[in-house]
C-alpha cells in the first residue's frame, strides 16, 4: 500500500492525481485532514494503522526567501519535527521504501549547475540554509537506515516547483506564484508599475508541479541508490526574463521595477538531471512558458 504524506498540498494533489490515472491504491493524509505530522504520537498511530509498503513524502512548512528571512525557526522546528516523526514511524511500521522530495536549495551556495557528487562540497546560501539543512537530513538518514535496517529512503532534487494550485500569497510564495499574484492584482487595479524583488539577475531552473509529482511516482519503481537524484534539464532562466515572460502572460501593460534593496539569494541555480532521466527513464517536458501560461490562467479562475 502506498501512503501519501502532506495529500492536500500543492505536490500532494498532483501526485495524487497521476496515481489516479495510473490505477494504483493508495490513502492520504494532511493537516487538513487531521493528522499533525509535527506530533509523534498521531504519526506513529498513523503508520500503524495503515502499514504502508511505499510512502511518499509531499509534507513539509514552506516559504519564499522573504519568509526564509522573516522565520527561520519557524521553519526548522516545523520541519525537523516531521522529519524526525516521519523516519521513526517508517522504521517501526518496516515502511519499504521512503520516497522524499528534496528542493535544490541543498547544492553549496557557490555552485552553478548542481551535479549529485558535488552535493556536499560546500555551504547553503544563507537565504535557504534552515530550510536546506533540515531537507538535507534525509540524505543522511538514506545512510544511517539502510545500514541499520535495511531500510529504502529515496530522495529526489526538484527544482523549485510552480503550477496550477501553487501558493500565491506575499511571504509563502516562491517567485513565480508572488510574481503571477502581484501582476494580476496590478492590472485589475491598473496601477502602473510592480515592484519585483531583487536586480533580477539570478538565473534559476523551475519545475513544473505535474513533472515533478510524475518523478515521484516513477520513483516507486526507480533501482534503489543512497544518494540523491537529481531531476533537472540545466537551462534557467533570470528573474528579469522570468517576470517579464509572466507579464506577458498576464497581460499586464505596466512598468516593472526592480528593488535591488531586497535579496536576491544565489545567483545561478541550475540542476544537472542526466542520472535521473537514465535511473527513472523519464525526463520534465513541459517547457516554461507553456507552464505558466496555464498557472496563469488557473490563478484567474480561481483567485478568490
Amino acid at each position: 500500500m502506498i501512503l501519501v504524506l502532506g495529500a492536500t498540498g500543492f505536490l500532494g494533489k498532483t501526485v495524487c492525481r497521476i496515481l489516479d490515472q495510473e490505477g494504483r491504491e493508495y490513502i492520504t493524509t494532511s493537516l487538513s485532514n487531521g493528522v499533525d505530522l509535527r506530533e509523534h504520537g498521531p504519526t506513529i498511530e498513523l503508520f500503524e494503522s495503515a502499514r504502508p509498503s511505499i510512502v511518499l513524502n509531499c509534507a513539509s512548512f514552506v516559504g519564499g526567501i522573504q519568509y526564509g528571512y522573516k522565520y527561520p525557526v519557524d521553519l526548522l522546528q516545523n520541519n525537523i519535527r516531521m522529519t524526525a516523526n516521519i523516519l521513526e514511524a517508517c522504521q517501526l511500521t518496516d515502511v519499504k521504501r521512503l520516497i522524499n522530495p528534496i528542493s535544490n536549495c541543498v547544492y553549496p551556495a557557490d555552485a552553478s549547475l548542481f551535479r549529485e557528487p558535488e552535493i556536499w562540497n560546500g555551504p547553503m546560501h544563507e537565504s535557504v540554509m534552515v530550510y536546506g539543512f533540515v531537507r538535507k537530513a534525509y540524505l543522511i538518514a538514506a545512510y544511517a537506515y539502510k545500514k541499520q535496517f535495511d531500510q529504502e529512503i529515496v530522495n529526489i532534487v526538484l527544482s523549485n516547483m510552480y503550477g496550477p494550485g501553487d501558493h500565491f500569497e506575499e511571504e509563502r510564495s516562491h517567485a513565480i506564484g508572488a510574481l503571477i499574484m502581484k501582476m494580476v492584482r496590478a492590472k485589475a487595479l491598473m496601477k502602473d508599475e510592480v515592484i519585483v524583488w531583487g536586480t533580477g539577475k539570478p538565473v534559476r531552473e523551475w519545475l513544473h508541479v505535474n513533472d515533478g509529482a510524475t518523478a515521484l511516482v516513477k520513483a516507486i519503481e526507480m533501482p534503489y541508490v543512497d544518494h540523491p537524484v537529481n531531476v533537472g534539464v540545466a537551462t534557467g532562466i533570470s528573474v528579469k526574463e522570468l517576470a517579464f515572460m509572466i507579464k506577458e502572460a498576464v497581460g499586464y501593460h505596466g512598468e516593472l521595477v526592480f528593488d535591488p534593496s531586497k535579496p536576491d539569494g544565489a545567483e545561478h541555480k541550475t540542476v544537472d538531471g542526466s542520472l535521473g532521466a537514465e535511473l527513472l527513464k523519464w525526463h520534465p517536458s513541459i517547457a516554461l512558458k507553456t507552464g505558466i501560461e496555464d498557472t496563469v490562467a488557473w490563478y484567474m479562475e480561481n483567485k478568490e
